[in-house]
């Protein structure tokens, strides 16, 4: 705002006592002091208020305009209560340092001022900053990324004074404001994670408001601009994946277009996160040609193939990679017909980016695929030395798992389940299907436990499992055939569906409810056909052993 703006509003009592050629200038804020030399605190554009208590005579005026002059202040309000006036020596020296003179009237009080100027200066600097926001999108929409997330934080905390941080579902930092410092705690950014997906499903609109310790944070979620997005009706396909803004304020009293400028600056935002998952997409078509190969039964030298083709995607820099890890991940909903495996994905993907790693793209070395409704990653790793000694190497579940619980417990609320299995890693293209395996009993396991987030890592199964795939080719086809021909003549004959109703049965651990959601089938059917199943076969489906057995089969299969 203008000085002269100042000078025309009644309700503030302010006289002209000098400078009338300065009125054009620029307040930038406001200051109340009655320091001798207030310099420390002043940054420029600022309109200083004073009671004139630093005045012990006429001297020390001239010293005192001096330093505010220096300063650059915009200018001098004096109030008169304290001398009943304002002396002439002061008055004389704002002429000589062109510094703008104002008197203040007794009856009007310094807040009233400072209400009035900081109310007027924060609109016009939100004024600004969204026409700033607006040409950073449209810079954004139409050609390269205007410098990511920092760049918007950056634009909150210079034109409104707001800190805020980008935060992912899983509680990493991706963004946060470069002149606030040393990063967001750890356990905060968990925290407000954790508080975010929880508000999120109960259907609450943003802006949530949390207090932790003297701070209260509002959080808005920061939504993918993707059509896909756009068309979701069910909360559970977006609350694991979506990023969310952390501001440093309560936003219970904000007016409307403030929180309209906040909501345009999530979509900004969203813009850069929709632009990482479109960089995403070559490296999740390679990652699903090799899963495919690997599931197939692919010669370990089409794989290691592919692999070399890929290498300049998966590993820039590196050429090849002489180790692999296989990760696999599963979201499951109570009844629901939510499609798992691109949430999975989404969500492996993010779960693999190390915790301490800040920014937007952390993870250009991690390809995931989904299939059905599991994901797979498959995880390049640095090479060893010929002298290790056998120690543990690569991505550990229960490291995993500690660094993402508590969020996407959260988030989960009652109704839903992500499990992980982790497998040992490989020396090449030749023991990823073993590691694939691996990595698929050793989240059933984790399938297992109780609790709504849970991870297993190789190291907890059997020797049996970690043999799976080398079993001779004849033993395999004698195995299955044993188990599974009766299953396949009955589903020939009668086209009575036992293989699949199997299949999901053992992919829902037994659980009679989702198994029979799954195949959209009544409970009392379900139990018709495990009971046909176990007729035909003589094996017990509530005993483990027998469980595994079919398991096997049809993993052989």
């Amino acid at each position: 705002m203008r000085l002269r703006a100042l000078l025309d509003t009644d309700a503030l009592g302010l006289r002209l006592l000098g400078g009338e050629d300065e009125l054009d200038r620029t307040v930038r804020g406001v200051m109340t002091t009655d320091l001798r030399d207030p310099s420390r605190y002043l940054s420029g554009g600022e309109l200083v208020l004073t009671g004139l208590a630093w005045r012990r005579d006429a001297d020390d005026s001239e010293p005192f305009v001096r330093i505010l002059a220096q300063a650059q202040v915009a200018a001098l309000a004096a109030g008169e209560a304290e001398l009943r006036g304002i002396p002439d020596d002061l008055v004389a020296a704002c002429v000589r340092h062109r510094l703008p003179l104002f008197a203040v009237d007794e009856s009007v009080a310094f807040a009233t001022i400072t209400e009035h100027v900081v109310r007027q200066v924060s609109g016009e600097r939100a004024g600004d900053l969204a026409a700033v926001v607006d040409r950073h999108r449209r810079m954004m929409t139409s050609g390269p990324a205007g410098g990511g997330p920092d760049v918007v934080l950056d634009l909150l905390g210079s034109d409104l004074d707001l800190r805020a941080w980008v935060l992912s579902p899983t509680g990493r930092l991706i963004a946060g404001p470069k002149a606030a410092g040393p990063g967001m705690p750890a356990d905060r950014c968990a925290k407000l994670a954790a508080e975010h997906l929880a508000a999120a499903r109960t259907g609450r609109r943003g802006p949530h408001r949390v207090t932790l310790g003297p701070a209260t944070y509002s959080l808005f979620p920061i939504r993918s601009s993707g059509r896909s997005a756009q068309a979701s009706r069910d909360v559970r396909e977006t609350v694991l994946s979506d990023w969310l803004l952390a501001v440093e304020a309560d936003a219970g009293d904000w007016p409307a277009e403030r929180l309209d400028l906040l909501q345009g600056v999530t979509q900004l935002i969203s813009v850069e996160r929709d632009r990482r998952d479109a960089a995403r997409t070559v490296r999740r078509r390679l990652a699903q040609e090799v899963l495919e190969l690997v599931q197939t039964g692919a010669a370990p030298a089409e794989i290691a193939a592919r692999l070399r083709v890929a290498a300049p995607v998966l590993l820039p820099g590196l050429g090849a990679a002489p180790h692999w890890q296989v990760i696999v991940a599963r979201v499951d909903w109570t009844d629901s017909d939510i499609e798992a495996g691109p949430v999975a994905q989404s969500l492996l993907e993010e779960i693999l980016v190390d915790p301490q790693a800040t920014g937007p793209e952390p993870s250009d070395r991690i390809a995931v695929a989904h299939t059905g409704d599991e994901a797979v990653a498959l995880v390049p790793l640095p090479a060893v030395s010929a002298e290790h000694d056998g120690s543990e190497t690569g991505i550990l579940a229960d490291v995993l798992l500690e660094t993402v619980r508590d969020p996407l417990s959260a988030g989960l609320d009652d109704d839903g389940q992500v499990t992980l299995g982790v497998s040992a890693a490989v020396h090449s293209a030749e023991g990823l299907r073993g590691a694939l395996e691996e990595a698929r009993h050793a989240r059933r396991v984790a399938a297992a436990r109780p609790g709504r987030v849970c991870a297993a890592g190789h190291q907890e199964l059997a020797s049996h499992v970690l043999l799976l795939p080398f079993v001779p080719d004849d033993v395999r086809r004698a195995f299955t055939a044993r188990l599974l021909d009766p299953l396949r003549d009955y589903d020939r004959r009668h086209r009575a569906e036992l293989i699949p109703t199997l299949e999901a049965f053992l992919d829902c651990d037994g659980s009679w409810t989702r198994c029979a959601t799954r195949l959209h089938l009544h409970v009392n059917t379900l139990r018709y056909r495990v009971g046909r199943i176990e007729q035909l076969t003589s094996r017990d489906l509530s005993r483990l052993e027998d469980k595994l057995d079919f398991f096997l089969a049809l993993r052989m299969s």
